[in-house]
């Protein structure tokens, strides 16, 4: 293909082909066959006037791309859906398109067309705006469409039909412009999270082959290289890789899988290839599952949302009878249609979910992925936030600080059985007795029967005949009725620490105890101050360590509040007791114990490395390693509220001026609707800015 370029500067380059030079479907294929290609970034057409937006890394170099392109025919192009990106800007041209159309229709009409077809055209298109008010009546609504119908039937009954034809005209622009808006920002928020991605490598026995994504099912096997986001959950079965899961756990540093191990859609092969045996695919993958629920308008909706709605459907009769009385007192029909042509409805009912919905793509963008926009509306009114302790507080990489052997038991036998069981959790403290043993070199054999995880408890099997179980001391010594010899005890009082201990036991004797250094996250003690400022009150931690471990990390917190040795149960019972006195409370974990608790809460939020049952049960997920996006999310949550109060004050306060000029017979029916939807179309817009402003994320860290 033939091209000029346009711009050249760092890291951009734009290329014009000419106008008409690539449908908008090819448009989709080149930028597909351009991000293909390692060191591309981002990739944007334009069909319209056929220009090529490419933004590129130094891993490849300007003239590759451009001998790319130059190569490029029409045969070679694919076909493709579009990304989330090129939806948005489809939505943009269709829009574009739309409302020039409309007006060039409407000039062409006034200028051309004789006025007895003008008065015929009117009738018309007046017909589905007469049938809408009355279905609604018919079906014992009072709502806009009433309003709408009421205005331009009296128009019509007046013989002003170029006022009726106007009206029309409004409502018509009004309608293209709210539709546009919200289906803009849901686009744009579900193309954040979308996986970018449409060709896969297919393994078969005759080789790898190239297919398009939609037409991969469960079972397949496919081969991801370097450089490859993976577009499915699935399990390796040949190879080894190194794998970015930042979209999922937020964890900078890539981790290795091998044969058997997990990986998920949306995150990214580093380095390595492997063969992945298809799990779940498209609307099954996990993040998929995730874009679904913020489709889901209904979830969407914060309780905010639904009294907006509520409210304005209860504001139409009133204006029904205002406009009555107007007509009644006066007999200006003028000024009465001047009364119906505005309402309050219409912004009160568009600006609100745009507002809730931007906010939502606001904190995904900050890496925080929010299930609801109820659940931000909770997050910003809460006066009480509850922590667990372990992996969220303190740091997700607890370290053993030492092992004590019981009876015959030596130390390395202690550490090696317990790393032995410990190995098949995903909890910060099972990862720190297995990391301690690797470094020790205690490796092990798989000698132990079925290892069962009892929940905020510890783990259980049988180790040659043997019954044996670690975990807390409420588990071990209470409900496993393990006996503390009186040695035993005398040496576990000799141990001068605060640290928490996990505690071993074979057959029927105490076998050892391990500590755990778990020290506070660096950024907690300001976090929670930050916290207080925001205007929570109330600051609480919860936690199955003992009184000590307990009371020493709050006292390095800066927390007067706490509850320790807690079970799942008694965590949840507390979360009720707290709301049960008025409270609003946020609650966040990252472990199964902490799940009871975090059902129970107005709102949750899950730590980045929680598993995943927290991840599951939280309508709340931070993406990132650091408590800040807490604070980052209380900013979010308190600015949309505000926006959302500032939002019916304009609302309340333009449109009731525009009434009163009407009434004053200032403004003529038309004038008013034009500015009516012009105040709509304004605050919606507004509604979709940023929340916060640019760089607040780092002046809150």
């Amino acid at each position: 293909m033939k091209y000029a370029i346009c711009y050249d500067g760092p890291g951009r380059l734009r290329l014009r082909l000419g106008q008409h030079a690539f449908s908008e479907e090819e448009g989709w294929g080149i930028a597909s066959l351009l991000r293909q290609k390692i060191g591309v970034e981002r990739v944007r057409t334009c069909a319209q006037n056929g220009s090529i937006l490419i933004y590129y890394g130094k891993e490849i170099a300007k003239e590759n791309l451009l001998e790319l392109v130059g190569k490029l025919r029409r045969a070679d192009i694919p076909k493709v859906e579009p990304t989330g990106e090129e939806d948005v800007q489809a939505i943009d041209l269709r829009f574009q398109e739309k409302i020039c159309s409309m007006v060039l229709r409407r000039v062409a009409e006034k200028l051309l067309l004789p006025v007895p077809l003008q008065i015929c055209k009117t009738c018309l298109r007046a017909v589905p705006f007469l049938w809408h008010g009355l279905r609604s009546l018919l079906h014992g609504r009072m709502n806009v469409n009433v309003l709408d119908a009421a205005a331009i039937g009296a128009s019509m009954l007046k013989r002003s039909f170029s006022s009726a034809s106007s009206i029309m005209f409004l409502l018509s622009f009004s309608d293209i412009l709210e539709d546009y808006t919200r289906k803009r920002t849901e686009t744009a928020l579900s193309a954040s999270l979308a996986i970018q991605i449409d060709k896969v490598w297919l393994v078969t026995p005759e080789g790898d082959v190239q297919i398009p994504l939609s037409d991969v099912k469960a079972g397949d096997w496919l081969r991801i290289r370097t450089g490859t986001m993976i577009p499915i959950d699935g399990k390796v079965r040949e190879g080894e890789a190194m794998v970015n899961e930042a979209t999922m756990t937020g964890e900078p540093l890539a981790v290795r899988k091998a044969e058997g191990a997990m990986v998920y859609a949306g995150t990214l092969v580093e380095e390595g290839s492997v063969a992945v045996e298809v799990m779940a695919v498209n609307a099954q993958t996990r993040i998929q599952r995730i874009m679904d629920l913020i489709a889901a308008s209904e979830e969407l909706k914060a309780s905010v949302q639904g009294k907006a709605e509520r409210l304005a459907d209860r504001i139409v009769p009133y204006h029904l009878l205002t406009a009555a009385a107007v007509f009644l007192l006066t007999r200006n029909t003028t000024k009465t249609m001047a009364i119906l042509t505005v309402d309050y409805s219409c912004a009160i009912k568009l600006a609100t979910p745009i507002a809730v919905i931007s906010a939502m793509r606001e904190a995904a963008n900050h890496r925080m992925m929010v299930k609801g926009g109820r659940h931000l509306e909770a997050f910003g009114a809460a006066d009480t936030i509850i922590f667990d302790k372990t992996g969220t507080l303190t740091e997700a990489c607890p370290q053993v600080s030492q092992v004590i052997a019981f009876g015959d038991y030596e130390r390395d036998e202690v550490l090696r059985t317990a790393a032995c069981l410990e190995e098949h959790f995903p909890h910060s403290v099972a990862r720190a007795i297995v990391r301690q043993a690797a470094e020790e070199g205690l490796f092990h054999e798989e000698r132990h029967a079925e290892v069962k995880y009892v929940v905020a408890h510890g783990i259980a099997s049988e180790l040659e005949g043997k019954k044996v179980v670690i975990g807390s001391p409420h588990f071990v010594f209470e409900d496993e009725g393990i006996p503390l010899k009186d040695a035993d005890r005398e040496k576990m009082e000799a141990v001068d620490s605060t640290d928490s201990a996990v505690y071993l036991a074979i057959g029927e004797e105490l076998a050892g105890a391990i500590f755990i250094h778990d020290p506070v996250r660096q950024e907690a003690v300001e976090v929670i101050e930050a916290l207080r400022q925001t205007g929570i009150q109330h600051i609480i931690m919860m936690t199955g360590d003992g009184e000590k471990a307990a009371r020493t990390a709050c006292q390095q917190l800066g927390i007067t509040e706490y509850y320790a040795r807690v079970l799942p149960e008694d965590k949840a019972a507390k979360v009720e007791e707290i709301k049960a006195q008025g409270r609003t409370v946020i609650m966040v974990g990252d472990g199964i114990n902490d799940s009871p608790a975090l059902s129970a809460a107005n709102v949750s939020v899950a730590m980045k490395d929680a598993s995943d049952l927290a991840r599951e049960v939280a309508d709340i997920a931070l993406l990132s390693g650091e408590l800040w996006e807490l604070v980052t999310l209380r900013h979010l949550s308190q600015a949309l509220m505000g926006r959302i109060s500032r939002n019916y004050k304009a609302i309340i306060g333009f449109n009731t001026s525009l009434l009163l000029l009407g009434l004053a017979g200032i403004l003529q029916p038309t004038v008013s609707a034009f500015f009516h939807n012009l105040s709509t179309v304004a605050i919606s817009g507004t509604s979709m800015r940023p929340l916060l402003p640019k760089g607040k994320e780092e002046q809150t860290a």
